[in-house]
Formats: structure tokens, sequence, C-alpha cells
């Protein structure tokens, strides 16, 4: 429907409309007898419109022959969804092809030509769960409002334990692995200094995070987020592989301690966002234990590997950590949001207070929600863990998927994934033009593509400058031709290269050989 269209309705046509398009009376505020929602069309509505999402996003979007993105410039897209809000409303026919439009211009992020994120594929068992819990629309704050979740995510948070190697310990379900990233910081910080929780940072001594240049910018974001500052972010030097080493940050503890700083946490990675590196937990493990600091995993995106018996080594030692973050909604498929901060102990500094670090350091005890004097156990109402008051249930979708192809089928996601990638890596290293940053540890591939223009002169004083520019333009080349999505990025002194990430379950031999095809086809005049 075009802008136009809209603009002209007559006022005959601005009332509210039947599924048939048919103009009706609107019911009478004042008549209370009667719901001003129509259960009958709003779920005639719903039921059309999930024709469309399974159409364009389940059936088109997962289709090889359907393109990945269908590329538009801002001011083109705009028009075309014709984003105006007006005063009136609209009939659900009109309705359903804007339902159909967002789908048809939206990046298809479940096609199996999606290697631009670490959110691609899906399952069909946790989107139905996440359809639940959209229509269920509760708050996972009380039992009284959120039994059935409540119970379900300690069940889910105490599986995810038992793989890290904790029996006991606590956690909570966050918006993101950054915010998980930051409750760590916060409660190792208030473990160490209870009375910032009262009465701020003003009595703080200068304190110092410890990580790797590799590690998610989440990490800075959290230490200017909580008032510890960007600047009391020490950087810990790396090996070749992107892996935080042990000596120089038993070295950099040390210096920042002799300026007068106070060490409190290493935030150690699993995965490294861009290079896929693991972090040598156990050494790190000891570097914390000899100078008491608080040890933080980040495992947004490597913690999967838990799960695999061949490949859950590159975590070892993450059961000596204080926390971990993890983000089933990446490599194990399980949908946007699903991050949880898993605490191994709960015991504080507080001797008469023996459990629940996440409740002393979050708790607001808002009298209106989390009454002591309940009829059930208020130990059941989790609320206030959170920084949050409103908090979505992300559990499900990750116990209904879970439920449905058990820890076996998750580990054969994760043992497949590596399949891909040694098969990719293979076949880049028979082809020329690709060239490897370094074998991978991991589902990352990072690779420059080097087309026949500039093989053999990489001794040419402008050969560096002219390479950055050929990920940017091959990039641009498969969005607006809608082939295909994969990343690039310069690291370090390191100009543009691509990062292709596997491990979508839609992913086949094909499409790893469509992958270098497509980079070729698309760089080869360059």
């Amino acid at each position: 429907m075009s802008h136009q269209l809209f603009k002209s309705m007559d006022m005959a046509n601005m009332l509210s409309f039947s599924s048939d398009g048919q103009a009706k009376k609107p019911a009478s505020l004042h008549d209370l007898n009667e719901p001003l929602t129509n259960h009958s069309e709003g779920q005639l509505f719903l039921n059309e419109a999930f024709k469309i999402i399974v159409e364009e996003v389940l059936c088109k979007g997962t289709d090889i022959k359907q393109k990945v993105c269908e590329w538009k410039e801002p001011e083109e897209l705009a028009q075309l969804l014709d984003l105006e809000l007006r005063e009136m409303g609209e009939p659900q026919c009109r309705l359903l092809e804007r339902v159909r439009d967002v789908a048809k211009y939206s990046v298809k992020t479940s096609h199996p030509r999606f290697f631009n994120q670490q959110f691609a594929g899906v399952d069909y068992h946790s989107l139905a769960g996440r359809f639940l819990t959209e229509a269920l629309n509760t708050n996972l704050f009380t039992y009284e409002v959120a039994p059935v979740f409540v119970l379900m995510e300690n069940e889910v948070l105490r599986g995810l334990r038992l793989l890290v190697g904790w029996t006991e310990g606590d956690g909570i379900f966050c918006p993101g692995g950054s915010t998980s990233n930051m409750y760590a910081m916060n409660l190792a910080r208030y473990r160490l200094f209870p009375e910032v929780k009262s009465q701020g940072l003003w009595g703080l001594p200068r304190l110092a995070i410890f990580t790797s240049p590799e590690s998610h910018y989440s990490v800075k974001k959290g230490a200017a987020f909580l008032g510890i500052g960007i600047d009391n972010v020490i950087l810990v030097k790396v090996d070749d592989g992107g892996r935080m080493s042990p000596e120089d940050l038993d070295e950099k503890i040390k210096l920042a301690k002799s300026q007068g700083a106070v060490p409190f946490l290493v935030s150690c990675t699993s995965g490294t966002t861009v290079q896929g590196a693991f972090d040598p937990l156990h050494r790190i493990a000891d570097v914390c234990e000899n100078h008491k600091l608080w040890m933080h995993v980040d495992a947004a995106w490597g913690g999967s590997v838990l799960f695999s018996k061949q490949h859950r080594h590159l975590m070892k030692g993450v059961d000596r950590a204080n926390s971990v973050a993890w983000n089933p909604h990446k490599m194990l498929v399980a949908g946007l949001q699903c991050s949880v901060l898993l605490l191994k102990d709960t015991t504080p500094f507080i001797s008469t207070c023996p459990q629940n670090l996440l409740k002393q350091c979050h708790s607001a005890n808002a009298t209106y929600l989390f009454q002591q004097d309940k009829f059930y156990d208020v130990n059941l109402d989790v609320g206030d863990k959170s920084v949050q008051c409103s908090r979505k249930v992300d559990c499900l979708k990750l116990w209904l998927m879970w439920k449905a192809v058990g820890s076996i089928g998750l580990a054969e996601r994760v043992d497949k994934a590596f399949i891909h990638v040694r098969y990719l890596v293979e076949q880049m290293k028979k082809r020329e033009g690709f060239h490897l940053l370094g074998d991978p540890e991991f589902v990352n591939v990072c690779f420059w593509f080097i087309p026949p223009s500039l093989r053999g002169k990489e001794g040419n004083a402008d050969y560096w400058e002219r390479l950055a520019k050929v990920a940017p333009v091959i990039k641009e080349r498969m969005m607006k031709q809608g082939t295909m999505m994969v990343g690039y990025q310069p690291l370090g002194n390191k100009v543009n290269f691509f990062r292709v990430v596997v491990f979508s379950p839609l992913v086949t031999q094909k499409d790893t050989d469509f992958f270098l095809d497509e980079i070729e086809r698309l760089g080869n005049d360059l």
C-alpha cells in the first residue's frame, strides 16, 4: 500500500474495521459491559499473521534459493514501510500487509547463508517456547505471578551449573551477556566493599579490573557504567591466537598494587568475539587465587563447548571461577535473548547471612512485591536478585529445546559446527587467494581474501592499504545482491579481514562451498 493512499483516506474510513475491511462503529467507552478487545477478530488476525510468519520467515527465510536480505537504502525502506503513526487505526487486511513487509525487508538470520553474527539459525522447539513466552506475558519476579517459570529457571540454571562443574551455587537469566558481565563486576565489588551499596563510590579506593584486549567491549562499558572507569580496565597481553598471558596478568596485578590501585576482578574470555580464543583458565585461576581476586569467565560465545565431551577441554579450569556468563542464544540456537550469569557459591563475606550474594547485592525489599508474610516460601520470589523489576521469561525456550533434543543433541550441534569449520579451513587452504590469520581454535574462521590484482605483491608499499579495502567492497556487494552475509573487521595492527562463524544447525557442506565460491565471485575483479 502506498504512503499516499493512507494519506488520502477520508473520515469514513477512519473508523474501526472488521476483518474484511468494512467500517464498523467502535465500541462505546462508556459501555462497561463490553470489553474493548474483540477476541474473535484478534485471534483471526493472529492466525493470519502467523501464516505469514511461517511463509516469509520460516519457509522462504531458510530457503537457499531465497535472499538472505532484501537491501534497501534507508530513505526508500522508510517509504516502503510507511512508518508514520497516526491517530486512527487501519483495517486488518492492511495490517497483514504490514506484517508481510516487515518480514520481507528484515534480514533472514535463520538462513543457512547468514554467517554474520553469533545468533544464526533456528530451533523450532525453542521458537515454540518463545511464542508461548510472549503469549503468557508474565514477569519473572514472584512465584505468585510466575510459578512455572520460577521453578523452571531454577532447574535450567542448576543444569548449566552442573556442566560448569558446580553442584551448588546461584544464578540468574540476564538481558544479554553484557549485563551478565556487569553483574559479575558489581558482585565482585560488593563482596569486597559491601558499603558501596549504601554509601556509593566516595569512600572506595581506585579499583582495577584485568582483561585481555580481545575481550568483549562490555567489560569497558561495565566499568564506565558502574563508576569504576575505563582507565581502570587494565589490558593484559595475549599470544598470537588471542589468549590471555597468565604471566603478564600476574605482573600487571603486582604493578597496579604498587601504584595504589586495588585489583578486584579478572575477566577471562572463553570464545573471544573475533578470533574465538579461549583464555587458559587453569593458569589464570592460580593467579587469581594467589592475589585473592574474583575470577569471572565471559563464556557468552564459547560456553556451549561444555556440552561436548570432545571439546569441553577448551574450558578446563572453569570450575575454579567465581562466575560465568553464558549465552545459549548463540551456539545452542536458543533464540534471542537467552543469557545467564552463573555463580559458584552464594556464600558472601557476611557470617550472619550465609547465602544469596545476588540478593544481598541487588535487593531493595519492595514491600508491595516481596511481602515476607506470604502463604508460600518467600525464597521463591527471585525478583530481588535482579537490578530489574520487569524481567522477561528467557528460560522456557532453552528448557523446551533441551527437553526435545537432550544434552546429547546439544552436544551434537557443537561437534557438527567444529566439523564444518574443519572442512571450511581445509578448502580454504586449497584455494588461491584465501589467507588464514591462523588455524581456528573454535568455530570462528578469520581470513583475508586476496584478489588476483594483489597476489604476489605483498612487498609493495601500498599492499596493506589496498587489502584493507577489499572486505568492505565484497560485503557491500553481497548485501546488495542478498546472496549471503558475513562480517569483517580490523584487529590491532591487522587490516580488515573476514570472520565467518559456522554453527547454525541448518548449514550443510553445500553452504560452505557456496560461501567460498561467492567470496571469489564477488572479489575476483577487485
